[in-house]
Protein backbone atom coordinates (compact mmCIF):
# COMPACT_ATOMS: atom_id res chain seq x y z
CA UNK A 1 0.00 0.00 0.00
CA UNK A 2 1.44 3.46 -1.04
CA UNK A 3 2.66 5.31 1.68
CA UNK A 4 0.29 8.59 2.48
CA UNK A 5 1.66 9.45 6.39
CA UNK A 6 4.82 10.25 7.72
CA UNK A 7 5.51 11.43 11.05
CA UNK A 8 4.35 14.82 10.85
CA UNK A 9 1.46 14.13 8.98
CA UNK A 10 0.26 13.76 5.78
CA UNK A 11 2.47 13.52 2.61
CA UNK A 12 2.12 15.85 -0.26
CA UNK A 13 1.05 14.72 -3.72
CA UNK A 14 1.50 16.28 -7.06
CA UNK A 15 -1.32 18.04 -8.71
CA UNK A 16 -2.36 16.57 -12.25
CA UNK A 17 -2.91 19.80 -14.57
CA UNK A 18 -4.24 19.45 -17.97
CA UNK A 19 -1.37 19.80 -20.21
CA UNK A 20 -1.70 23.51 -22.54
CA UNK A 21 -1.84 22.34 -26.37
CA UNK A 22 0.87 23.45 -28.42
CA UNK A 23 0.58 26.77 -30.53
CA UNK A 24 -0.56 26.04 -34.20
CA UNK A 25 0.79 28.32 -36.89
CA UNK A 26 -2.42 28.76 -39.28
CA UNK A 27 -1.81 28.52 -43.50
CA UNK A 28 -4.78 30.48 -44.17
CA UNK A 29 -6.12 30.70 -48.30
CA UNK A 30 -8.52 33.23 -49.57
CA UNK A 31 -9.20 32.55 -53.52
CA UNK A 32 -11.27 34.87 -55.29
CA UNK A 33 -14.99 33.81 -55.37
CA UNK A 34 -16.20 32.98 -59.45
CA UNK A 35 -20.34 32.38 -58.18
CA UNK A 36 -21.95 35.10 -60.18
CA UNK A 37 -22.37 37.97 -58.57
CA UNK A 38 -20.55 36.96 -55.25
CA UNK A 39 -19.14 39.90 -53.99
CA UNK A 40 -18.46 39.00 -50.78
CA UNK A 41 -14.82 38.03 -48.71
CA UNK A 42 -14.34 35.60 -45.67
CA UNK A 43 -11.64 37.84 -44.08
CA UNK A 44 -11.20 41.56 -44.31
CA UNK A 45 -7.67 43.55 -44.37
CA UNK A 46 -8.47 44.24 -40.40
CA UNK A 47 -8.96 40.41 -39.71
CA UNK A 48 -6.20 39.88 -41.65
CA UNK A 49 -3.79 42.42 -39.63
CA UNK A 50 -5.03 40.19 -36.00
CA UNK A 51 -4.06 37.00 -37.27
CA UNK A 52 -0.61 37.76 -39.00
CA UNK A 53 -0.08 39.91 -35.31
CA UNK A 54 -0.78 36.19 -33.70
CA UNK A 55 1.63 34.57 -36.09
CA UNK A 56 -0.12 33.01 -38.73
CA UNK A 57 0.07 33.60 -42.44
CA UNK A 58 -2.51 34.59 -44.88
CA UNK A 59 -2.50 34.42 -48.43
CA UNK A 60 -4.95 35.76 -50.69
CA UNK A 61 -6.00 35.84 -54.55
CA UNK A 62 -5.47 38.82 -56.22
CA UNK A 63 -8.75 40.74 -56.58
CA UNK A 64 -10.40 39.01 -53.94
CA UNK A 65 -11.48 41.48 -52.03
CA UNK A 66 -12.13 44.16 -54.94
CA UNK A 67 -15.92 43.80 -54.74
CA UNK A 68 -16.37 44.40 -51.66
CA UNK A 69 -13.72 47.43 -52.09
CA UNK A 70 -11.00 45.77 -49.86
CA UNK A 71 -8.51 46.72 -52.41
CA UNK A 72 -5.08 44.57 -52.44
CA UNK A 73 -2.91 47.03 -50.98
CA UNK A 74 -5.22 47.47 -48.07
CA UNK A 75 -4.40 43.22 -47.32
CA UNK A 76 -0.64 43.87 -48.52
CA UNK A 77 -0.40 46.62 -45.83
CA UNK A 78 -1.97 44.62 -43.15
CA UNK A 79 0.69 41.79 -44.01
CA UNK A 80 -1.13 39.57 -46.27
CA UNK A 81 0.42 37.74 -49.49
CA UNK A 82 -1.23 38.80 -52.29
CA UNK A 83 -0.57 35.98 -55.19
CA UNK A 84 -1.00 35.66 -58.72
CA UNK A 85 -1.88 31.78 -58.61
CA UNK A 86 -5.30 30.30 -57.32
CA UNK A 87 -3.55 26.85 -57.49
CA UNK A 88 -0.95 28.86 -54.43
CA UNK A 89 -4.02 29.71 -52.86
CA UNK A 90 -5.58 26.09 -52.67
CA UNK A 91 -2.16 24.93 -51.37
CA UNK A 92 -3.21 26.45 -48.23
CA UNK A 93 -3.65 24.47 -45.24
CA UNK A 94 -6.57 26.28 -44.88
CA UNK A 95 -9.33 26.89 -47.46
CA UNK A 96 -11.96 30.40 -46.62
CA UNK A 97 -14.32 30.67 -49.34
CA UNK A 98 -18.07 32.24 -49.47
CA UNK A 99 -19.58 29.85 -52.08
CA UNK A 100 -19.19 26.35 -51.49
CA UNK A 101 -16.09 24.98 -54.04
CA UNK A 102 -17.03 24.11 -57.66
CA UNK A 103 -15.32 20.67 -59.17
CA UNK A 104 -12.48 22.71 -60.57
CA UNK A 105 -11.74 24.09 -57.21
CA UNK A 106 -11.85 20.86 -55.23
CA UNK A 107 -9.33 19.72 -57.89
CA UNK A 108 -6.83 22.24 -57.00
CA UNK A 109 -7.07 21.03 -53.18
CA UNK A 110 -4.76 19.10 -51.27
CA UNK A 111 -5.30 16.00 -48.87
CA UNK A 112 -6.07 16.59 -45.33
CA UNK A 113 -7.02 19.93 -46.25
CA UNK A 114 -9.78 22.04 -43.77
CA UNK A 115 -12.41 23.75 -45.95
CA UNK A 116 -14.53 26.77 -44.19
CA UNK A 117 -17.42 28.04 -46.29
CA UNK A 118 -21.02 28.31 -47.12
CA UNK A 119 -22.76 24.64 -48.07
CA UNK A 120 -25.97 25.30 -49.75
CA UNK A 121 -27.45 21.93 -49.31
CA UNK A 122 -30.06 22.52 -52.18
CA UNK A 123 -27.45 23.42 -55.19
CA UNK A 124 -24.99 20.41 -54.06
CA UNK A 125 -24.79 16.70 -55.20
CA UNK A 126 -23.24 13.56 -54.57
CA UNK A 127 -20.52 14.29 -56.37
CA UNK A 128 -19.46 17.36 -54.46
CA UNK A 129 -18.92 15.21 -50.83
CA UNK A 130 -17.38 12.45 -53.11
CA UNK A 131 -14.58 14.71 -54.01
CA UNK A 132 -14.30 15.90 -50.74
CA UNK A 133 -14.08 12.81 -48.81
CA UNK A 134 -11.50 11.65 -51.74
CA UNK A 135 -9.38 14.01 -50.33
CA UNK A 136 -10.00 13.54 -46.59
CA UNK A 137 -10.96 17.18 -46.83
CA UNK A 138 -12.23 18.25 -43.20
CA UNK A 139 -15.05 21.00 -44.35
CA UNK A 140 -17.62 23.67 -41.64
CA UNK A 141 -20.65 25.19 -43.32
CA UNK A 142 -21.30 28.21 -42.37
CA UNK A 143 -24.94 27.14 -42.11
CA UNK A 144 -23.76 24.80 -39.14
CA UNK A 145 -21.72 26.65 -37.04
CA UNK A 146 -22.87 27.59 -33.61
CA UNK A 147 -21.73 30.17 -30.87
CA UNK A 148 -21.81 29.56 -27.79
CA UNK A 149 -25.26 30.04 -27.20
CA UNK A 150 -26.34 27.40 -29.70
CA UNK A 151 -27.26 30.19 -32.34
CA UNK A 152 -26.30 30.46 -36.06
CA UNK A 153 -23.80 33.36 -35.79
CA UNK A 154 -23.46 33.99 -39.78
CA UNK A 155 -26.94 32.60 -40.49
CA UNK A 156 -28.69 35.39 -38.17
CA UNK A 157 -26.04 38.12 -39.69
CA UNK A 158 -27.05 37.28 -43.04
CA UNK A 159 -30.83 37.39 -42.40
CA UNK A 160 -30.50 40.24 -40.23
CA UNK A 161 -28.69 42.32 -43.46
CA UNK A 162 -31.09 40.82 -45.96
CA UNK A 163 -33.98 42.12 -43.34
CA UNK A 164 -32.68 45.91 -43.17
CA UNK A 165 -31.79 45.35 -47.13
CA UNK A 166 -34.92 44.79 -48.17
CA UNK A 167 -37.05 47.24 -47.16
CA UNK A 168 -34.15 49.67 -48.30
CA UNK A 169 -34.61 48.20 -51.41
CA UNK A 170 -38.58 48.34 -52.06
CA UNK A 171 -38.36 52.44 -50.64
CA UNK A 172 -36.18 52.65 -54.32
CA UNK A 173 -38.53 50.87 -56.26
CA UNK A 174 -41.88 52.60 -54.78
CA UNK A 175 -40.00 56.34 -55.53
CA UNK A 176 -39.86 58.37 -58.89
CA UNK A 177 -36.46 57.25 -59.69
CA UNK A 178 -37.06 53.88 -60.52
CA UNK A 179 -40.32 54.98 -62.30
CA UNK A 180 -42.51 53.81 -59.22
CA UNK A 181 -45.87 55.53 -57.87
CA UNK A 182 -43.27 58.06 -56.62
CA UNK A 183 -44.37 56.96 -52.53
CA UNK A 184 -42.09 58.13 -49.12
CA UNK A 185 -41.74 54.22 -47.22
CA UNK A 186 -42.64 56.01 -43.84
CA UNK A 187 -44.81 58.63 -43.60
CA UNK A 188 -45.75 62.38 -42.58
CA UNK A 189 -47.96 64.23 -40.76
CA UNK A 190 -51.78 64.54 -42.63
CA UNK A 191 -51.51 61.69 -44.34
CA UNK A 192 -51.59 58.49 -44.03
CA UNK A 193 -48.74 55.85 -43.67
CA UNK A 194 -46.97 53.21 -46.46
CA UNK A 195 -48.58 49.71 -46.23
CA UNK A 196 -46.00 46.96 -45.76
CA UNK A 197 -47.02 43.24 -45.21
CA UNK A 198 -44.32 40.86 -43.93
CA UNK A 199 -45.00 37.38 -44.53
CA UNK A 200 -42.72 35.51 -42.09
CA UNK A 201 -41.73 35.97 -38.62
CA UNK A 202 -38.24 35.10 -38.56
CA UNK A 203 -34.86 37.05 -38.47
CA UNK A 204 -35.30 38.36 -41.71
CA UNK A 205 -38.95 39.36 -40.86
CA UNK A 206 -37.94 40.71 -37.36
CA UNK A 207 -35.65 43.13 -38.92
CA UNK A 208 -37.63 43.70 -41.96
CA UNK A 209 -40.18 45.19 -39.35
CA UNK A 210 -37.58 47.03 -37.38
CA UNK A 211 -36.67 49.22 -40.45
CA UNK A 212 -40.56 49.62 -41.64
CA UNK A 213 -42.05 51.00 -37.73
CA UNK A 214 -38.48 53.35 -37.69
CA UNK A 215 -39.50 54.72 -40.78
CA UNK A 216 -43.14 54.81 -39.82
CA UNK A 217 -44.39 52.69 -42.18
CA UNK A 218 -47.66 50.58 -40.81
CA UNK A 219 -46.90 46.51 -40.43
CA UNK A 220 -48.99 43.54 -40.15
CA UNK A 221 -46.65 40.21 -40.22
CA UNK A 222 -48.34 36.77 -41.03
CA UNK A 223 -45.94 33.63 -40.02
CA UNK A 224 -47.65 30.10 -39.42
CA UNK A 225 -46.62 29.98 -35.82
CA UNK A 226 -47.93 31.79 -32.87
CA UNK A 227 -44.72 31.33 -30.84
CA UNK A 228 -43.10 33.20 -33.43
CA UNK A 229 -45.21 36.30 -33.71
CA UNK A 230 -45.14 36.09 -30.05
CA UNK A 231 -41.25 36.54 -30.24
CA UNK A 232 -41.15 38.82 -32.23
CA UNK A 233 -43.27 41.38 -30.69
CA UNK A 234 -41.42 40.76 -27.47
CA UNK A 235 -37.49 41.32 -29.32
CA UNK A 236 -39.14 44.94 -30.88
CA UNK A 237 -40.76 46.00 -27.97
CA UNK A 238 -43.54 47.57 -29.53
CA UNK A 239 -46.78 46.52 -30.74
CA UNK A 240 -47.44 45.15 -33.83
CA UNK A 241 -50.46 43.71 -36.24
CA UNK A 242 -49.80 40.20 -36.43
CA UNK A 243 -51.65 38.19 -37.72
CA UNK A 244 -51.56 33.50 -38.35
CA UNK A 245 -51.07 32.79 -42.25
CA UNK A 246 -54.75 32.22 -43.22
CA UNK A 247 -55.80 33.18 -46.87
CA UNK A 248 -58.54 35.24 -46.44
CA UNK A 249 -56.96 37.79 -43.61
CA UNK A 250 -53.80 37.64 -46.15
CA UNK A 251 -55.48 38.67 -49.71
CA UNK A 252 -56.83 41.36 -47.41
CA UNK A 253 -53.98 42.92 -46.52
CA UNK A 254 -52.44 42.20 -49.86
CA UNK A 255 -54.59 44.39 -51.47
CA UNK A 256 -53.73 47.53 -49.31
CA UNK A 257 -50.30 46.48 -49.38
CA UNK A 258 -47.31 48.89 -50.75
CA UNK A 259 -44.85 46.54 -50.18
CA UNK A 260 -44.39 43.08 -49.47
CA UNK A 261 -41.95 41.51 -48.13
CA UNK A 262 -41.74 37.13 -48.13
CA UNK A 263 -39.15 36.19 -45.60
CA UNK A 264 -40.79 32.75 -44.82
CA UNK A 265 -37.84 29.92 -44.76
CA UNK A 266 -37.54 26.50 -44.06
CA UNK A 267 -34.95 24.19 -42.70
CA UNK A 268 -34.83 22.03 -45.95
CA UNK A 269 -36.44 21.63 -49.04
CA UNK A 270 -38.96 23.86 -51.33
CA UNK A 271 -40.82 26.34 -49.37
CA UNK A 272 -44.73 25.94 -50.08
CA UNK A 273 -46.53 28.63 -52.60
CA UNK A 274 -47.79 31.40 -49.86
CA UNK A 275 -49.26 33.98 -52.51
CA UNK A 276 -50.90 32.78 -55.48
CA UNK A 277 -51.48 34.59 -58.81
CA UNK A 278 -55.08 35.31 -58.34
CA UNK A 279 -54.16 37.47 -55.06
CA UNK A 280 -51.04 39.15 -56.73
CA UNK A 281 -53.61 40.05 -59.66
CA UNK A 282 -55.59 42.06 -56.88
CA UNK A 283 -52.79 44.07 -55.45
CA UNK A 284 -52.09 47.95 -55.75
CA UNK A 285 -50.59 48.90 -59.28
CA UNK A 286 -46.91 49.44 -58.86
CA UNK A 287 -46.57 47.77 -55.41
CA UNK A 288 -43.45 46.26 -54.82
CA UNK A 289 -42.64 42.44 -53.20
CA UNK A 290 -39.11 41.61 -52.40
CA UNK A 291 -38.93 37.81 -52.68
CA UNK A 292 -36.28 36.90 -49.79
CA UNK A 293 -37.23 33.32 -49.50
CA UNK A 294 -36.68 32.94 -53.64
CA UNK A 295 -33.61 30.63 -52.79
CA UNK A 296 -35.79 27.69 -51.57
CA UNK A 297 -38.61 28.23 -54.20
CA UNK A 298 -40.12 31.73 -53.50
CA UNK A 299 -43.62 32.13 -51.97
CA UNK A 300 -45.40 34.18 -54.56
CA UNK A 301 -46.63 32.19 -57.21
CA UNK A 302 -45.11 34.86 -59.88
CA UNK A 303 -41.86 34.75 -58.45
CA UNK A 304 -38.59 34.00 -60.63
CA UNK A 305 -34.91 34.27 -59.84
CA UNK A 306 -33.56 37.33 -60.68
CA UNK A 307 -29.90 39.00 -60.58
CA UNK A 308 -28.09 42.21 -59.38
CA UNK A 309 -27.84 43.40 -62.66
CA UNK A 310 -31.49 42.55 -63.60
CA UNK A 311 -33.11 42.69 -60.21
CA UNK A 312 -36.90 43.20 -61.27
CA UNK A 313 -39.64 42.39 -63.26
CA UNK A 314 -43.50 43.76 -63.60
CA UNK A 315 -46.21 41.00 -63.56
CA UNK A 316 -49.59 42.08 -63.41
CA UNK A 317 -48.52 45.59 -62.67
CA UNK A 318 -46.75 44.32 -59.20
CA UNK A 319 -43.15 44.70 -59.27
CA UNK A 320 -40.91 41.51 -58.27
CA UNK A 321 -37.60 41.74 -56.81
CA UNK A 322 -36.51 38.37 -56.75
CA UNK A 323 -32.58 37.93 -56.34
CA UNK A 324 -31.17 35.31 -53.64
CA UNK A 325 -28.17 36.46 -52.36
CA UNK A 326 -29.18 39.83 -51.11
CA UNK A 327 -26.37 40.18 -48.57
CA UNK A 328 -24.18 40.25 -51.63
CA UNK A 329 -25.74 44.28 -52.42
CA UNK A 330 -23.88 45.62 -49.69
CA UNK A 331 -21.07 43.03 -49.55
CA UNK A 332 -18.41 44.90 -48.02
CA UNK A 333 -20.93 45.15 -44.59
CA UNK A 334 -21.49 41.75 -45.37
CA UNK A 335 -17.96 40.60 -45.14
CA UNK A 336 -17.08 42.63 -42.29
CA UNK A 337 -19.93 40.48 -40.37
CA UNK A 338 -19.08 36.57 -41.58
CA UNK A 339 -14.91 38.06 -40.63
CA UNK A 340 -15.97 39.62 -37.45
CA UNK A 341 -17.36 35.59 -36.79
CA UNK A 342 -14.91 33.43 -38.84
CA UNK A 343 -11.61 35.25 -36.79
CA UNK A 344 -12.00 34.28 -33.42
CA UNK A 345 -12.89 30.67 -34.62
CA UNK A 346 -9.41 30.48 -36.15
CA UNK A 347 -7.89 31.91 -33.21
CA UNK A 348 -9.37 29.60 -31.27
CA UNK A 349 -8.15 26.75 -33.54
CA UNK A 350 -4.48 28.22 -33.32
CA UNK A 351 -4.49 28.42 -29.91
CA UNK A 352 -6.13 24.46 -29.34
CA UNK A 353 -3.45 23.34 -31.24
CA UNK A 354 -5.64 22.40 -34.50
CA UNK A 355 -8.66 21.14 -35.38
CA UNK A 356 -9.35 18.27 -33.59
CA UNK A 357 -8.60 19.68 -30.28
CA UNK A 358 -10.90 22.21 -31.07
CA UNK A 359 -14.17 20.71 -32.29
CA UNK A 360 -13.23 17.95 -29.55
CA UNK A 361 -13.54 20.47 -26.64
CA UNK A 362 -16.04 22.76 -28.29
CA UNK A 363 -19.20 21.14 -28.90
CA UNK A 364 -20.40 24.60 -30.95
CA UNK A 365 -18.00 23.90 -33.21
CA UNK A 366 -18.24 20.47 -33.51
CA UNK A 367 -21.98 21.46 -35.10
CA UNK A 368 -20.40 23.03 -38.03
CA UNK A 369 -18.39 20.01 -39.04
CA UNK A 370 -19.98 18.30 -42.05
CA UNK A 371 -16.82 16.50 -43.79
CA UNK A 372 -14.42 15.25 -41.07
CA UNK A 373 -10.50 13.75 -42.64
CA UNK A 374 -12.88 12.13 -45.69
CA UNK A 375 -15.85 10.91 -43.30
CA UNK A 376 -19.81 12.65 -43.70
CA UNK A 377 -20.13 12.78 -40.04
CA UNK A 378 -23.81 14.62 -40.93
CA UNK A 379 -26.93 12.25 -40.95
CA UNK A 380 -29.35 14.95 -42.99
CA UNK A 381 -27.03 14.97 -45.53
CA UNK A 382 -26.13 10.86 -45.33
CA UNK A 383 -29.96 10.38 -45.30
CA UNK A 384 -30.63 12.92 -48.20
CA UNK A 385 -28.03 11.99 -50.63
CA UNK A 386 -27.64 8.36 -49.61
CA UNK A 387 -24.14 8.36 -48.54
CA UNK A 388 -22.57 6.78 -45.24
CA UNK A 389 -21.53 8.47 -42.59
CA UNK A 390 -20.04 8.49 -38.81
CA UNK A 391 -20.81 10.41 -35.71
CA UNK A 392 -18.44 12.86 -34.63
CA UNK A 393 -19.25 12.96 -31.22
CA UNK A 394 -18.31 9.02 -31.60
CA UNK A 395 -15.07 9.73 -33.61
CA UNK A 396 -14.33 12.20 -31.20
CA UNK A 397 -14.64 9.99 -27.96
CA UNK A 398 -12.24 7.14 -29.65
CA UNK A 399 -9.45 9.89 -30.10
Amino acid sequence: MEKVFSSFGLLPKEEMLEVKPDFKKLEIGIPKEISFQENRVSLTPDSVALLIKNGHRVIIEKGAGNASNFSDKEYSDKGAEISLSKEEVFNSQFILKIEPPIKSEIEMMCNNQILISALQVSTQSVDYFTMLNKKNISAFAFEYIQDQQAKLPIVRSMSEIAGNTSLLIASEYLSNINNGKGLMLGGISGLLPTSVVIIGAGTVGEYACRTALGLGASVIIFDNSVSKLRRLQNNINQKVSTSILEPKVLWKALKRADIVISALQISEGKIPCIVSENMVIDMKKGAVVIDVSIDQGGTFETSEITNHKEPTYIKHDVIHYCVPNIASRVSRTASMAISNILTPILLTIAEEGGVKNTIKKYENLRNGVYSFNGTLTNEILSNNFSLPYKDLNLIMSTR
